[in-house]
């Protein structure tokens, strides 16, 4: 059954769940429509995820600055604060993979979430089951990273997948993790690399539902790693194909 786009209900107040329970995966949920919500935490928990969820975006952050969670599921409407505003607060602070959940498939709100430091989204309304495969897909490809002792460097690039760490002639860049797989799998070869086997490899998917994320997820890396973003020297564009990491 798909979980139907945001309606008008409102919740009464209510403070998020908390299960201690060790060695299981955490995820944060965040949604104000009651509705929504109940059915991701039911569908997560089902799957023997550990799960925490909250209404309002301040209870969202307070969550985050006192326990670590393996992955947040976080709505763009929200009654106090803007996901969006959410997204960006706690990314300047963790690293945590962030799965945005929108009703609107505006291309300017996608965009909003990614510049945010979201890593993935999925517009209302969605099946369930297309909900569990993506979040199982972003944590496949946390753990995947999480066991990776790689370390790789082109150029004054490098991307330390065990540290979840990027670094630019020396100093640290603040990527999300989507950005960092982009970034190491660009690393990986000197080739170009499609919009599809980028977002492929950074959403551990081979089902890529819109291209364009793409290029806002190199925009934003762009920001971070070159010295002016508008003229790129170390990502540059491949006319007809995609992106690759220069190799000097």
């Amino acid at each position: 059954m798909p979980v139907p786009a945001k309606g008008r209900r409102r919740l009464r107040p209510e403070r998020g769940r908390r299960v201690a329970s060790d060695g299981l995966i955490r995820v944060l949920v965040v949604d104000d429509e009651v509705a929504i919500r109940e059915a991701v935490v039911y569908s997560l928990r089902s799957e023997g995820f550990q799960v925490e969820d909250y209404e309002t975006g301040s209870e969202a952050i307070e969550a985050v600055s006192r326990a670590t969670f393996d992955l947040l599921v976080l709505d763009v409407m929200l009654d106090d604060l803007s996901g969006v505003e959410v997204c960006r607060r706690i990314r300047a602070e963790h690293d945590v993979p962030i799965l945005m959940l929108t009703a609107r498939d505006a291309e300017a709100d996608i965009v909003l979430g990614l510049e945010a430091g979201a890593d993935d989204y999925i517009t209302k309304p969605f099946s369930m089951r297309e909900f569990v495969s993506r979040a199982r897909a972003m944590l496949r490809r946390r753990e995947i990273d999480r066991g990776s002792e790689e370390v790789r460097s082109v150029g004054d690039v490098e991307i330390d997948l065990l540290r979840h760490e990027a670094r630019v002639a020396g100093r640290k860049a603040a990527v999300t993790p989507t950005e960092l797989r982009m970034l190491a799998l660009l690393a990986s070869a000197d080739r170009p690399f499609t919009r599809h086997e980028l977002l492929s490899e950074a959403w551990g998917t081979p089902i890529v539902p819109d291209e364009r994320s793409c290029d806002v997820h190199v925009a934003n890396l762009r920001r971070k790693i070159e010295d002016d973003p508008a003229h790129p020297r170390r990502i540059v564009t491949v006319r007809g194909v995609g992106y690759r990491l220069a190799r000097s």
